[in-house]
């Protein structure tokens, strides 16, 4: 079985930029309201089916799976429950073998930026960077899903 274990966190300021070695461009849209995930996602010309168990503490069973590009558009248009979800994701090296995926959210998630960090083990250490905020990771709120049926620029500033 695939298990993710991963850490989430706000972005404080833009520090982070002058360490990004790549970027990519995410839509992504989902295809059921039960505690098992199933997202669509279009990253970089190519499409993704993933199906994610409930979460655990930080961790979770993930698969993923490649789909034909046409087959995802249409499900995005068709099958998910919400708009989708889109985002720029920037990747930064973390050392030990570990990259931070940093999002900027885009539509009506902007101005949301959220860091993650997938770890080997749960209590994998690392180095916390100066950009990094206040930890999410219990907050189901800042879920890709959640923001696809809540979206960040409806919150009121307590939610915050």
């Amino acid at each position: 079985m695939a298990l993710e274990i991963e850490r989430k966190f706000l972005v404080l300021n833009d520090l982070w930029k002058k360490d990004v070695i790549s970027s990519s461009r995410i839509i992504q849209g989902y295809l059921t309201a039960a505690a098992t995930t199933v997202r669509v996602r279009l990253r970089d010309g190519a499409a993704f089916l993933t199906i994610k168990g409930k979460t655990s503490g930080v961790s979770r069973s993930e698969f993923e799976y490649p789909i034909p590009v046409a087959d995802a558009e249409e499900m995005l248009n068709t099958l998910s429950l919400d708009p989708p979800v889109e985002k720029i994701r920037y990747i930064i090296p973390a050392g030990n073998d570990l990259v931070w995926e940093v999002d900027e959210y885009l539509g009506v998630n902007a101005p949301l930026f959220t860091a993650e960090l997938e770890l080997p083990a749960e209590d994998t250490h690392f180095e916390k960077p100066l950009w990094l905020g206040r930890e999410i990771s219990g907050d189901s709120r800042y879920s890709n899903r959640a923001l696809s049926r809540r979206p960040y620029s409806l919150w009121s500033s307590d939610e915050l």
